[in-house]
């Protein structure tokens, strides 16, 4: 069964999740309105603190070629901490 969690009246699910990194209660407590209209959102762990970063699919009127949902998986190799833990979470 998948992982769900509910922040601000939005339903999110854990689509991926690598070394059990998706901790709900810090997820919550970090994951504010501005993330609200991301499709998807990366959480990585950078000595022991959670970092988010907002991803969209094309149709997403935030979308940028920075924030493309197809490129995440760069950003994982090139921005965050070799082998660290890590989730992705799609909005519902």
């Amino acid at each position: 069964m998948k992982k769900k969690v509910k922040v601000n009246e939005i339903e999110y699910e854990v689509i991926r999740e690598y070394t059990n990194g998706f901790d709900k209660e810090q997820f919550i407590n970090k994951c504010t309105d501005y993330f609200m209209d991301y499709d998807y959102i990366l959480g990585d762990w950078a000595y022991d603190k959670l970092r988010l970063k907002g991803f969209c699919n094309k149709d997403n009127k935030l979308y940028k070629k920075i924030n493309d949902y197809e490129t995440i998986d760069s950003y994982i190799k090139e921005k965050c901490a070799y082998e660290c833990r890590y989730f992705i979470v799609k909005k519902i």
